[in-house]
C-alpha cells in the first residue's frame, strides 16, 4: 500500500511517496547514504536491510510499490521485496536496471511495480514481476501518480486519483509545498482510500520526498504519517551529484 507523485521540473524533478503498511510492521530507519560499487546511495530502510525508495549520486530515483492486483502468493518461503531497491539502487540507466532485475531471484519475490525516474534522459520506466514475467514500461516525463492498495487496490486508484486530478487544479501545482498538502490529504474523507491512508490495522508510517536539481538531491523523511508532521520535523539528506 503505497501513493507515489512524481513532478518533473526544468531542471530535475521532485517527488513523494507515501508508505502505508500494517500496525504490526516494524518501524522503518531514517535514511542513511551507503557506497554501493563506488556510488553513493540514500536511502531509508527496514530493519532488515531493504528499502522501498532510494536516490543516488546521477540523480536516479528508484521506487518499489506492491503490485496487490496480482492475486497470486508464494506458497513458500519468499523473499523480501526490500531487496530489489537495494540491489538496483546505485545503477545509473534503464538498461542496466533491466540486466540486473533479471539476475534477481524473482521466482522467490512476490508481485511489485518498481518505478525507476531518469533525469539524464527525461525518461521513467516502470518494471512490472507478476511471479510469471517481468514486463517493462515507460512512462512521459509528465506529473503523475502511481498507487498500490493492500485492502481494495481498484478503488484506492479510483479514489486517491480523482483527489489527484484535483489537486492539479490548485496553485503550485507540482511544488514541493504541492507535493506535501496532496500526501497529507484526507480527501474524500479519512480512510483506507484516503491518499493519507488510515484504517484500524494499518495506516501511513512514513512519508519520503525526494527533490533532485542539476547539482544535488535531497531527500526528507518523515517515519509518520504526514498528517502528523509539524513544521520543522522532516528529517533532510543531501547528495551531490557527479
Amino acid at each position: 500500500m503505497c501513493t507515489v507523485t512524481f513532478s518533473p521540473r526544468k531542471h530535475g524533478y521532485a517527488l513523494a511517496m507515501n508508505r502505508d503498511e500494517k500496525l504490526t510492521r516494524t518501524s522503518g530507519l531514517s535514511p542513511a547514504v551507503s557506497v554501493v560499487n563506488g556510488r553513493r546511495v540514500l536511502a531509508p530502510s527496514e530493519p532488515s536491510g531493504g528499502t522501498w525508495i532510494s536516490v543516488n549520486d546521477s540523480g536516479v530515483t528508484f521506487a518499489l510499490i506492491n503490485w496487490y492486483s496480482i492475486p497470486s502468493r508464494l506458497t513458500a518461503k519468499s523473499i523480501s521485496r526490500g531487496g530489489v531497491v537495494k540491489a538496483i539502487g546505485s545503477l545509473s540507466t534503464a538498461l542496466s536496471a533491466s540486466r540486473a532485475m533479471e539476475q534477481l531471484p524473482l521466482a522467490h519475490i512476490n508481485p511489485f511495480r518498481l518505478i525507476g525516474f531518469f533525469p539524464d534522459t527525461n525518461r521513467i520506466f516502470e518494471w512490472r514481476w507478476d511471479l510469471k514475467t517481468l514486463s517493462s514500461k515507460k512512462h512521459p516525463w509528465r506529473l503523475q501518480q502511481w498507487i498500490s492498495s493492500g485492502f481494495d487496490e481498484p478503488q484506492a486508484q479510483r479514489t486517491r486519483g480523482k483527489v489527484f486530478q484535483e489537486a492539479t487544479k490548485q496553485k503550485k501545482v507540482g511544488s514541493l509545498e504541492w507535493l506535501r498538502r496532496l500526501h497529507c490529504s484526507h480527501g474524500p474523507e479519512i480512510g483506507p482510500f484516503s491518499t493519507c491512508m488510515h484504517r484500524e490495522d494499518a495506516t501511513t508510517v512514513s512519508y519520503t520526498e525526494v527533490s533532485v536539481s542539476s547539482r544535488k538531491c535531497e531527500m526528507r523523511y518523515f517515519g509518520e504519517s504526514l498528517c502528523r508532521c509539524t513544521r520543522g520535523q522532516l528529517q533532510v539528506c543531501e547528495l551531490n551529484l557527479i
